[in-house]
């Protein structure tokens, strides 16, 4: 797909005084070729309120069990099991935040808070669970060829056996694509160590969001011809990057987790920046936009608004996302 390099030219009024001029995209391109991506490995943290903030002492914790996990892969096989929904059930029997089904919890469910019993359905007890379980399968595969936390995975997917056998992540469609799929969703838990690259697909994006300028709002809206061309604010993200060929979900929650997240002052245009009531919890973010530069979003408001330029800085600011193909790829159909 061709990426259509727009120059971004927008005139606005903020406060009915601050003339909003000559936003350039360009500047994506320009630092395109000086940033680079960190290599995987070692210890990571974790994003900013990127698990909820009820978990994210013992994600930390328990993510550093042993050498071939780390906190931001095991809160990205949480999300990619549950949502980090401690109720949540399957239809082949798993239960619980990290999706135990009843033979395996048996054997390798723990009493992680030492109240006395082992409950699939208490994080406390589910969370040490499930990195206890990535240790031992790390344990039984240690001596396979490879990279130790993907053949973890791939034992996760489809049994260490399979993974003896094949002297590394077997060839298997389905165990391929879990451990890229965790290993891409890893990256979007964890808070970036180095600079991120820019999204290719931005200037495209941006460009789609400012012919959006002054469409009135609709909750739900995602631009169909039926709801006249409106917008609501994920809508209007998801249909942006659309256009450039990346499929987003359409909940802005979900979008936050399409990508690494670039710190305040590392924001690019195209960037993705959220707007929560809560600053401990993605989950809870209810507002997205798209960064265009100088402080400044492409947004779809509230009712009775139009699609504007509005101020990222604001008192629910939470963060941001620069959006992958990957890390959109990787991201569950439905949590």
């Amino acid at each position: 797909m061709t990426v259509r390099k727009a120059w971004i030219v927008g005139t606005a009024v903020v406060g009915g005084s601050l003339a909003f001029v000559m936003l350039l995209v360009v500047g994506v391109y320009l630092v395109a070729g000086n940033l680079v991506n960190g290599a995987r490995g070692g210890s990571k943290a974790l994003a900013k309120g990127s698990v909820p903030a009820a978990y994210q002492p013992l994600v930390q914790r328990y993510g550093n069990m042993c050498p071939a996990i780390n906190p931001a892969l095991l809160a990205a096989q949480l999300y990619q099991e549950s949502g980090f929904n401690p109720s949540a059930r399957s239809p082949a029997a798993a239960q619980g935040i990290a999706q135990f089904i009843p033979g395996t919890w048996a054997t390798h469910g723990v009493d992680g808070d030492g109240d006395g019993d082992r409950d699939v359905w208490d994080p406390r007890d589910a969370i040490p669970s499930a990195a206890k379980y990535d240790c031992t399968l790390a344990e039984y595969v240690k001596d396979v060829p490879g990279d130790p936390t993907r053949n973890m995975l791939a034992a996760y997917n489809a049994g260490a056996y399979a993974v003896i056998k094949y002297r590394g992540v077997p060839p298997y469609a389905e165990t391929q694509n879990y451990v890229r799929t965790i290993t891409t969703l890893e990256d979007s838990f964890a808070a970036p160590t180095t600079r991120l690259d820019p999204s290719k697909q931005a200037a495209g994006a941006i460009h789609y969001a400012q012919q959006k300028l002054g469409t009135p709002y609709l909750w739900g809206g995602n631009g169909t011809p039926e709801q006249g061309g409106r917008f609501d604010c994920s809508g209007l993200t998801k249909a942006a990057y659309e256009s450039v060929g990346i499929e987003l979900p359409r909940v802005a929650n979900d979008q936050y987790n399409a990508g690494p997240h670039p710190s305040r002052d590392e924001l690019l245009p195209g960037d993705l920046v959220f707007f929560s009531p809560d600053p401990t919890n993605s989950r809870a973010i209810d507002h997205v936009g798209i960064y265009v530069g100088g402080g400044y979003m492409i947004d779809a408001p509230y009712t009775g608004a139009v699609i504007r330029f509005d101020p990222i800085d604001t008192a629910k600011y939470f963060g941001a996302t620069r959006v992958t193909e990957d890390g959109a790829k990787a991201l569950p159909s439905a949590v």
